[in-house]
């Protein structure tokens, strides 16, 4: 399982954050003006491309001549978010009319073991404490309803961009918090599918979050639920949700991994391994082997389960050993499935759904298919099934044994 140890380390304010040395190193990169300091986010040290976001999006709170939004005929839900790999309570097919979904995510910096094996760790970025962020389930019409907040003992200034909202850089431009603040943000859910959600304060800072864990997914389900190509409904018995992640950690010179005592020490050190474009590790939610032993999921044979998976950065190939992918969205929700799929592709910055019935009992490996990502980065899960093995689909007739030659 994912192991985190608390920080406590540095008591921080919105005066204080980043003060001395850790300032000192990372001033000198570029993005340095995403770190909490002052309220107003500073445009020297970021690229002219970045400083660009900044500006596009104090354009859009400067607008205040809008018209209110007209909230009539919804009603007020409250989701209780929980931690990855499970879902949300929810309904696969929408009753009544549209609602206002009400959630609530804090920003958490913890530091977070990403191989035991190796000692590597990392001051994650986080919403909710995990990474991935948690999964947020809404139905297509409704409205989403997001308080942010930003503990006064974090180091960072943070916020979040919805691919599946529209306007304002997905809510990024609306939504920066320091130490300390918090916001509320509402957008409507408009279209049907799985979306990533991500932190992108501005400049370097924005893939410097997004590769430290700082990123989840929200799926928009349509109001009468998923169906196959012919419209016929499909239903799922549960929800299995994988979050990759690739992380850049710096080494020192005898090649161990850095080890840092706050959150944005590493900043200089971790943006020259990144641009390098390896990650030395890619993991499923958090950590080498986070899906497997005590923490892999579980199911039944004759269970129908959705696969959601999410990559906030790199293009992947996920792969479900020993079964398929019997029905896919690569795409939205509003296009027909792929069917009967032995791998599928997640664009880098998107999350995708697969739905699979297991046929047999025995442990599956969910696998990024670059196999030298999968097994020697470790973005491998497991599906542990339970149930009676079916000779008519497989069985070993010899076992294994000499021959003669």
């Amino acid at each position: 399982m994912t192991k985190f140890i608390n920080p406590g380390l540095i008591k921080t304010s919105r005066r204080n954050v980043l003060r001395g040395s850790m300032l000192a190193g990372a001033a000198a990169m570029t993005g340095a003006g995403a770190m909490a300091a002052p309220r107003a986010p500073k445009l020297h040290g970021i690229n002219a491309a970045s400083a660009k976001i900044y500006n596009a999006a104090g354009k859009e709170e400067a607008a205040s001549d809008a018209k209110p939004a007209d909230l009539s005929g919804y009603t007020r839900v409250k989701q209780e978010l929980v931690p990855p790999p499970f879902a949300p309570v929810h309904e696969q097919v929408a009753t009544g009319g549209p609602k206002i979904i009400e959630i609530t995510m804090e920003t958490e910096e913890r530091l977070m073991v990403v191989d035991e094996d190796n000692g590597a760790s990392i001051w994650a970025l986080t919403y909710n404490g995990s990474v991935p962020g948690p999964l947020i389930i809404v139905h297509e019409g409704d409205m989403v309803e997001l308080t942010l907040r930003n503990p006064a003992s974090s180091m960072m200034e943070h916020n979040i961009d919805f691919h599946a909202s529209t306007g304002a850089l997905g809510g990024g431009g609306l939504t920066h918090v320091y130490p300390g603040e918090e916001c509320v943000l509402r957008w409507k859910a408009t279209k049907p599918g799985c979306f990533t959600y991500h932190c992108a304060p501005g400049g370097d800072m924005i893939p410097y979050h997004v590769t430290h864990g700082m990123n989840g997914a929200i799926m928009v389900l349509p109001r009468d639920g998923l169906k196959d190509k012919e419209g016929n409904p499909l239903r799922y018995d549960s929800i299995a949700y994988f979050g990759e992640q690739d992380y850049y950690l710096p080494k020192d010179e005898n090649g161990d991994y850095r080890t840092y005592e706050a959150a944005g020490e590493d900043y200089a050190d971790s943006l020259e391994v990144m641009r390098g474009l390896i990650p030395t590790h890619s993991v499923f939610n958090g950590a080498v082997g986070a899906l497997t032993g005590e923490g892999a999921i579980k199911a039944k044979v004759g269970e129908t389960v959705l696969m959601v998976h999410n990559q906030a950065n790199r293009d992947s190939r996920p792969h479900l050993i020993g079964g398929h992918g019997n029905y896919v969205w690569e795409s939205s929700f509003t296009d027909p499935p792929l069917q009967d799929m032995e791998t599928w592709f997640v664009r880098g910055g998107s999350a995708v759904a697969a739905m699979y019935t297991f046929e047999q009992p025995g442990v599956y490996a969910y696998v990024n298919h670059n196999l030298i990502e999968g097994v020697m980065l470790g973005a491998t899960a497991h599906v542990v099934v339970e149930g009676q093995w079916d000779n008519a689909l497989m069985e070993q007739v010899v076992a294994p044994r000499s021959f003669e030659t």
